[in-house]
């Protein structure tokens, strides 16, 4: 590969340190430019170039404009040069409008994917790095601790979405400074709250809605899109009962912490990620329940990083990886049981990112 041209922003914050700028959903691209030879090159809007060069430790910020002769294709045109010989793109992200560029500018390009070297370089985590996710499940605790405060019977299901915003937005806004490139990160946290309630929880990936919340009501939350800090995001899942739990909700719950702890035991060096998998089906099976697509998935700036705990990934574990461990069950139509949370391996075992009961969790009793 001649060179590299990263457009997906947690490539470009992993390499190039930062992120939060309008994205290419707005048609506005931001490309990493990276060769063996020379200092790498970042392409980037003109009203965003005074944060990113704050930001950044990249000397050369070339910038584009949305009129005029001086756009983005060709900025992107003049760094690559009339020749650049095997580009590297991220295959699987790289936004339409970037790849129909390449198709009729340079249909002469051999495009390669960098991905599956670049998941290779992110699985294990640097200490810095961990410190950073540290925190994170720091913000996710008081999320969790706010969520379940806000639970009560008539109670609307967004308003504890609302309490969650709420808490971990304060939480991690005392762990920022105004000095510095740390100016710019925002501790705001947002996206739209996977939650739900009642014979919904088989569901998973509901919403927050205007719904009330019933005696005996299962209350799932989940913070995979939402507990994060300087774009380092965790999983991080629990379920709670509002005033009581019936047997079988108890019943499909505890199986779920069950299959969740035995994977999280069977976490250490030089064990195959599907291994991992393996430990928490053996406890599925052995309560009746099927087993589900995957035990957990490796987590970093992405929302999904490799490995994967699940059957056939041969992985092998080393300390440094940080992986999101799941308990999940569905029962359709009636209920669900779930819990995550985000771990470390270390040299021994492994140690929790987020922490948070693991047991039934029952709301005004």
């Amino acid at each position: 590969m001649d060179v590299a041209v990263l457009t997906d922003e947690s490539s470009i914050a992993y390499f190039a340190g930062f992120w939060g700028y309008l994205s290419v959903e707005f048609g506005r691209p931001t490309f990493l430019i990276v060769r063996p030879d020379r200092a790498p090159v970042v392409v980037t809007p003109l009203m965003e170039s005074e944060m990113v060069a704050a930001m950044t430790w990249v000397a050369d910020v070339e910038t584009w404009e949305d009129m005029g002769p001086n756009g983005w294709p060709a900025v992107l045109d003049r760094v690559l040069g009339d020749n650049p010989g095997r580009v590297a793109i991220e295959r699987g992200s790289i936004p339409a409008i970037v790849r129909n560029w390449f198709e009729d500018e340079r249909p002469q390009a051999q495009l390669a994917d960098i991905l599956p070297i670049m998941r290779r370089m992110r699985m294990v985590k640097s200490p810095a790095e961990i410190e950073v996710m540290r925190t994170a499940g720091k913000i996710a605790g008081a999320m969790m601790a706010a969520a379940e405060g806000a639970l009560a019977e008539g109670a609307p299901e967004y308003e504890a979405a609302l309490a969650v915003i709420n808490a971990g937005t304060r939480e991690a806004a005392g762990f920022l400074t105004d000095k510095g490139w740390e100016a710019f990160v925002s501790p705001m946290i947002h996206n739209l709250q996977v939650m739900q309630s009642g014979s919904d929880t088989s569901m998973v990936h509901r919403r927050a809605s205007v719904k009330r919340l019933a005696p005996g009501d299962p209350v799932y939350f989940c913070f995979c899109n939402m507990a994060q800090f300087k774009l380092y995001k965790l999983g991080f899942d629990r379920m709670f009962f509002v005033s009581h739990v019936s047997d079988a909700a108890a019943r499909v719950q505890e199986a779920a912490i069950a299959a969740q702890q035995a994977a999280i035991a069977a976490i250490r060096p030089g064990v195959t990620a599907e291994s991992v998998a393996e430990a928490a089906n053996v406890v599925y099976r052995e309560r009746g329940y099927e087993t589900g697509y995957r035990t957990g998935r490796s987590i970093g700036m992405s929302y999904l990083e490799a490995p994967e705990l699940k059957t056939g990934d041969t992985t092998v574990l080393q300390p440094g990886m940080t992986f999101a461990v799941d308990g999940g069950i569905s029962v359709d139509g009636q209920c669900g049981g779930r819990i995550g949370d985000s771990i470390v391996v270390t040299e021994t075992g492994c140690e929790y990112l987020t922490d948070y009961r693991r047991e039934l969790l029952v709301v005004g009793r």
